[in-house]
């Protein structure tokens, strides 16, 4: 049985508000399918800034499930192992969430940091899940997580202008 408003229930949010964020995080998981010519792997993850900037800009954009069924999209055209962003996308998502309780007001900086230590963590996890410990990538995973980094206000200011497109949509 259907659950009926009450008098002081938020209306429903319109269809596009709760698929813009989730089909941003889609499409950023999706440039990897881009064909680029690089000599080194050098392309951040934008699926996972994209979802990172999501949930530090607006906690209710996504539902808390949405990491696991993202994560598993960008599983299929990532080429990492099956799970790995499944997992990882979940665990930040759970950390954020219990750094978010214990912060009181957030600005920016404070943002960057929380999304630079968790774009760090996803890709050392990936580099210890993908790749054997003898092998000599370490250079590489470190100027991934520099461009990633500095990549991200770009990814923050692109989620806000979403936002912004987004609230003019609900209302």
């Amino acid at each position: 049985m259907a659950r009926h408003r009450g008098p002081f229930d938020p209306p429903p949010r319109p269809i596009t508000a709760l698929l813009i964020p989730s089909g941003s995080v889609i499409a950023g998981s999706l440039l990897t399918l881009l064909p680029m010519i690089a000599s080194m792997p050098l392309f951040p993850p934008f699926g996972f800034m994209m979802l990172i900037a999501w949930r530090l800009a607006r906690i209710e954009a996504l539902p808390v499930w949405s990491p696991l069924l993202l994560g598993l999209i960008d599983d299929l055209f990532s080429g990492q192992p099956f799970g790995n962003a499944m997992v990882s996308w979940t665990v930040a998502f759970i950390v954020i969430d219990l750094l978010d309780q214990r912060l009181v007001a957030r600005d920016f900086w404070q943002d960057w940091l929380l999304a630079s230590g968790a774009i760090t963590a996803y890709l050392l996890f990936g580099r210890l899940m993908a790749t054997p410990l003898q092998a000599n990538v370490d250079t590489i995973v470190l100027v991934q997580i520099v461009v990633a980094v500095m990549l991200y206000p770009i990814v923050a200011q692109f989620i806000s202008w979403l936002d912004r497109r987004t609230a003019a949509v609900a209302t």
